[in-house]
C-alpha cells in the first residue's frame, strides 16, 4: 500500500443515504468538502479516525487525501472527485445489459 500524502481529511459514505461524507471542523458529517478538518499529522489524523466514527451514522471511513487550493480544497484523487458527485444516474456496461433484461 503507498504510503498516505498530507494533508487528509477523513472521509465515509452516509449510513441512510449512501453519500459521500466528510468530518467538519463543526464536528458533524456534511456531503461538502469545504469546511472539513484537515490534517497536516497522520497520527492525529488515524487518532480522529478512531473518534469519530460511528457505526450508527457511516461507514467504510477512512483518511483520503486533499490539496489545498486558493480556492478551497479539492481531492488528490480522482476517485474521491468520483465518490463526491454520487453514483451515475445512468445505465452503462454490465448496467445496461441488465436493464434490457428486464425491460423486454
Amino acid at each position: 500500500m503507498a504510503a498516505i500524502k498530507l494533508p487528509v481529511v477523513i472521509t465515509a459514505n452516509d449510513l441512510l443515504s449512501g453519500e459521500a461524507v466528510y468530518w467538519h471542523l463543526s464536528g458533524v458529517w456534511s456531503t461538502d468538502l469545504t469546511g472539513s478538518k484537515v490534517f497536516e499529522s497522520l497520527e492525529q489524523a488515524q487518532a480522529s479516525l478512531q473518534r469519530v466514527v460511528s457505526d450508527a451514522e457511516v461507514i467504510g471511513a477512512y483518511l483520503a487525501e486533499v490539496l489545498e487550493e486558493s480556492n478551497g480544497l479539492v481531492s488528490r484523487h480522482y476517485r474521491e472527485g468520483f465518490r463526491a458527485r454520487g453514483p451515475s444516474n445512468y445505465c452503462h456496461g454490465k448496467q445496461e445489459s441488465l436493464r434490457q433484461k428486464v425491460a423486454v
